[in-house]
């Protein structure tokens, strides 16, 4: 930081000291000296709320010298909170400095409400200024906004100045936080509140003046009392905060011993504030900075990422820069090492020319080819071994070297990853030239996207064409202007960051509001892996309401998660809607949000409930996490009387069945009609109709045919695939489990063969039954592929585990899978791989099997 800043600023002497370490500044000290509203080369910048916008979204990090985002340390001599005193010492040093920047921000809000009160007197007089109406929407909420942090200055000062062990300040910010509806408001309103200023100041000089030099007092014990400031830099300060405050509550919690009271209020406190930010940077252009046209014109990065572009029939990986007056499509080019890097633009559309792209259109664009998911999974299973192998090395004394060459290896497969794993289509068009095709993984980003360039194109936008120069000057600018600087894979990410969570998240979608008029609602649940999102859950239609009820409960499987996503759709029953790209009906998206998958949040046993808004809609949801060593478990049943948990054959005996009567009635429900279902035995069923299934087979009601009749498909789906992961042991059984995994890796096919049938022909009779009756159904359900979507390696994958896994033995007991690769391990990959090789296997019967003895027969 500057010991003064351009506006005469003072130093904070030792907490100044220790927050130019920490590399973000308290409101107010700027490190660059910058005027507020400009960037370094003097043009406008707009309103960002610093959150990357791209795949993996990351929580406005502070930022190293090279932009790349950086964890706040203190300086050397100040431990991180090992020691419970200095801990406690640097929470205060964290919280002194916070203090000194709200008063900053107070003195901001105070400038901006002190003209309002004589331009309201002025307002019922004969010559106003401006109108009632004017100045309500310029200074919207400000009021408001002062009194919330005025209070919590005034409560937070007496706290510091009495500084001891004792003293608690989470509630303070809890407080605060449940406030932000107040900055929700002010946000919603802020363009128009800038707009209204602009052209009031265009239309009245007098006002001008007043905007153009507000006047911010300075700290009490400031040498220079006043500084002066424009309206427009002050209307930007509220949107900042919320940020700053975030941050400052990251650092609150890094130096609060888990067991201080105020250490589960500060976690709320951030939980809301991320929830917030999140919310609000779906709605905000999150422009970073600007460049100036020769013409002088300012020109802002309104939005950048990584996408998959296909050209000339091949994919490629472009970073997309949208500006607020066109698209720019580049590529990095090679530089020599040691050389800055450049981009090189590939093409560009002025916003005024860009359509989206008709259906009808849609004919002559290129085709997209998708690899079979079995190559996608497979590169999965490489990738994990690849991080198990790491992290083997990173502990061997001399196993540097070849971690560094495992890590570029694995940049590599996690780059093939992301180039071939998306497959939405988000066509665009020039008016006056060529059609472009990118891939995206998920509707979220094709929304996104979207959304901010029909934003853009709202306003009086001119075609402009560059020369070869300006093109030049615009993408040489891309390097410094990005706010996406790597691609979104977790080679490139310290080892110390979050990995994910791995294991089963419960969430129930309670319900909605906000929809203006009655309409078909449902939602969808994304959530991340491998640095793209996947669709996991989806709720039932709710008709022609306002307010939908879903209550409805499902259970998502991560892969190293760290966000949930929920998307809103308007259910469109209209035929004519086919999209000729994916051969479905187009649901129009009425919201979507998100939310971070913080560990120490949902990690604890109990629900937790949370609201996303998005455009104006509340959705409101539950969360609770188990991880994965926890919900692998196959937990024998305490009543033998019902079906799940209880051994096969022991159930086959009491129904005098070959196969159980749950597994036949689950699997023609299925048939009969969710076929045809997108997703089916991958979309989550609700878990709470699982239950009351599960609750009917047991206690073997009655009217279990009703119910089966009246259940959502996906929960009867469900319900089959709970029962064979609750049976006490897999279906192929734990005695033979050590030989599947042998004779899969066989590589020679006779071989593999004889192995694989004699080992289906070694298991016991209510087995074998079952799992020939599932792998034909399995292989139905394939064949309606282009209808449903499960391919036979879709189908492996879902099922493989559940049938193969073993229960937990004596020798595994306590041991607890951590490791990001044990989801994507050699075992559980060679259960999937076991499936396929029975799905892709021409019929199994079974008076073949057994009567057949050309296979040989050692014991296994």
């Amino acid at each position: 930081m500057e010991p003064l800043s351009a506006r005469g600023l003072p130093r904070l002497s030792w907490i100044d000291t220790l927050y130019s370490n920490f590399n973000y500044n308290t409101d107010g000290y700027e490190g660059d000296g910058t005027e507020d509203g400009k960037s370094q080369d003097g043009s406008e910048t707009l309103p960002y709320i610093d959150e990357s916008p791209t795949m993996s979204p990351q929580l406005c990090a502070p930022q190293g010298p090279d932009g790349e985002a950086v964890s706040p340390t203190p300086p050397e001599g100040l431990p991180p909170g090992g020691d419970i005193e200095k801990g406690l010492e640097m929470k205060k040093l964290v919280l002194s400095g916070f203090l000194a920047s709200e008063e900053i921000y107070i003195n901001q809000l105070e400038a901006l409400l002190l003209p309002m009160r004589p331009l309201k007197a002025t307002a019922t007089t004969s010559q106003p200024v401006l109108t009632i109406q004017q100045i309500e929407t310029i200074f919207y909420k400000i009021q408001d906004i002062f009194e919330i942090h005025k209070e919590f200055y005034d409560a937070l000062l007496p706290s510091i100045q009495q500084w001891d062990e004792k003293v608690t300040v989470g509630h303070l910010f809890q407080k605060l936080a449940s406030q932000l509806g107040v900055y929700k408001a002010f946000v919603d309103n802020y363009k128009v509140a800038l707009e209204t200023a602009e052209k009031c100041s265009q239309a009245n000089i007098q006002f001008q003046k007043i905007s153009e030099n507000l006047k911010v007092k300075g700290p009490k014990d400031s040498k220079e009392c006043t500084t002066s400031i424009s309206m427009e830099a002050l209307l930007y300060k509220p949107i900042d905060r919320v940020t700053r405050s975030t941050l400052v509550l990251h650092d609150l919690l890094k130096h609060t011993p888990k067991d201080h009271p105020d250490f589960p209020l500060l976690q709320d406190a951030l939980r809301i504030s991320q929830n917030f930010l999140s919310s609000i940077n779906e709605e905000i252009d999150p422009r970073r900075t600007a460049v100036t046209t020769p013409k002088g014109e300012a020109r802002q990065l309104v939005k950048d990422g990584f996408l998959v572009e296909v050209s000339e029939s091949s994919r490629k990986l472009r970073h997309v820069f949208l500006f607020t007056d066109l698209l720019l499509c580049a590529k990095m080019k090679k530089t020599a090492v040691g050389r800055h890097q450049q981009y090189e633009c590939k093409w560009y559309i002025p916003l005024a020319d860009l359509t989206f792209q008709t259906l009808d259109d849609s004919d002559s664009c290129p085709s997209i080819q998708v690899l079979p998911e079995h190559e996608i999974e497979e590169m999965k299973i490489k990738i994990s071994v690849l991080k198990s192998e790491i992290q083997k090395e990173k502990k061997a004394p001399k196993g540097q070297s070849r971690v560094e060459r495992l890590r570029k290896k694995m940049n590599e497969q996690e780059s093939w990853l992301l180039l071939h794993s998306p497959t939405i289509p988000f066509r665009i068009h020039n008016k006056h030239g060529k059609s472009y095709l990118f891939l995206l993984s998920s509707d979220y980003e094709r929304s996104e996207w979207r959304e901010s360039i029909q934003k853009l194109q709202k306003k009086d936008l001119q075609a402009c064409v560059l020369s070869s120069v300006e093109l030049q000057v615009l993408t040489s600018s891309c390097f410094k202007l990005r706010t996406v600087h790597n691609i979104p894979v977790t080679s490139n990410k310290d080892d110390e960051e979050t990995p994910g969570l791995y294991g089963f998240l419960h969430v129930i979608v309670h319900s909605a509001k906000g929809f203006k008029e009655s309409a078909n609602l449902y939602c969808t649940l994304e959530v991340d892996s491998y640095g793209y999102f996947v669709s996991k859950a989806k709720t039932r239609v709710f008709r022609d309401t306002t307010e939908p009820q879903w209550n409805e409960e499902f259970e998502i499987e991560l892969e190293g998660s760290q966000y949930l996503r929920i998307l809103c759709y308007e259910k469109c029953y209209d035929k004519s809607m086919l999209n000729k790209d994916d051969n479905e009906i187009v649901d129009k998206i009425m919201g979507k949000g998100q939310v971070q998958l913080d560990p120490q949040t949902v990690q604890s046993k109990n629900w937790h409930m949370d609201v996303i808004e998005m455009n104006g809609i509340k959705v409101e949801f539950s969360m609770k996490f188990t991880s994965r060593d926890l919900s692998l478990k196959r937990t024998p049943s305490k009543k033998q009387s019902g079906v799940f948990g209880v051994k096969i054959n022991v159930v086959t005996k009491r129904e005098r069945s070959k196969v159980p009567y749950i597994v036949r009635q689950c699997i023609e429900e299925v048939e009969k009609r969710g076929i045809d279902e997108v997703g089916i035995y991958r979309i989550s069923g609700v878990a709470t109709d699982i239950q009351a299934l599960k609750l009917a087979f047991d206690t073997n009601t009655k009217d279990i045919l009703v119910m089966l009749s009246d259940m959502d498909i996906n929960a009867i789906a469900g319900t089959l695939k709970l029962y064979f992961r609750e049976l006490p042991e897999p279906l192929l059984t734990d005695r033979l489990y050590p030989a599947f995994m042998e004779g899969i890796a066989l590589s020679d096919p006779a071989a593999k063969e004889n192995c694989m049938m004699h080992l289906l022909r070694s298991l016991p009779d209510p087995n074998l039954m079952t799992f020939l009756t599932l792998l034909e159904h399995l292989k139905r359900v394939a064949d309606k592929e282009p209808v449903n979507k499960m391919s036979l390696h879709n189908l492996a994958t879902v099922f493989g585990p559940t049938l193969l896994r073993p229960s937990e033995s004596e020798n595994t007991k306590g041991q607890h899978i951590t490791s990001a690769s044990d989801i994507w391990s050699h075992d559980v990959m060679a259960q999937v791989q076991v499936l396929l090789y029975y799905l892709q296997h021409p019929p199994i019967s079974f008076a073949e099997l057994k009567r057949n003895t050309l296979y040989f027969s050692t014991d296994v």
